[in-house]
């Protein structure tokens, strides 16, 4: 977990900083953060672009980027588990079940308690695990 709170310091979008690892048998198959799209002007160089008045939709999603990164490189994801700053929101988190995520480990929640029932029907493991402990120990 420290090491996508290392990842989320990368992010572009400064509304919210996070990042994630994707993670097999203690090997790290692939990182993301929230950043916009490859080639395209991010939030720091032209400011965000909000929906309903409180969603930036200028980036795309740690995970999600996590997931397309693994996906660009030819990296198979199904049974890993990911690390995120931050619980999936509910478009995240169906990414992270139909890749083939088994394990879920966040540090803060963010919006959407979707997931819990969503994680439990679908033999998702949900963990939490406070980023207070990870930045303590460091």
């Amino acid at each position: 977990m420290k090491i996508a709170s290392q990842v989320g310091t990368r992010s572009t979008c400064d509304r919210k900083h996070i990042g994630a690892v994707i993670v097999r048998d203690k090997t790290i198959l692939s990182t993301g953060y929230n950043g916009s799209i490859r080639g395209l002007a991010h939030c720091d160089e032209e400011g965000h672009m909000m929906e309903n008045g409180d969603h930036c939709v200028r980036t795309v999603h740690a995970e999600a980027n996590a997931i397309a990164q693994a996906a660009k490189n030819g990296v198979n994801v199904n049974g890993a588990e990911i690390f995120i700053t931050a619980s999936p929101c509910w478009t995240c988190f169906k990414l992270l079940a139909n890749s083939g995520i088994i394990k879920i480990t966040y540090g803060e929640f963010y919006k959407d308690d979707k997931i819990f029932d969503a994680a439990a029907k679908a033999g998702i493991k949900l963990e939490h695990l406070s980023l207070d402990l990870i930045t303590s120990s460091v």
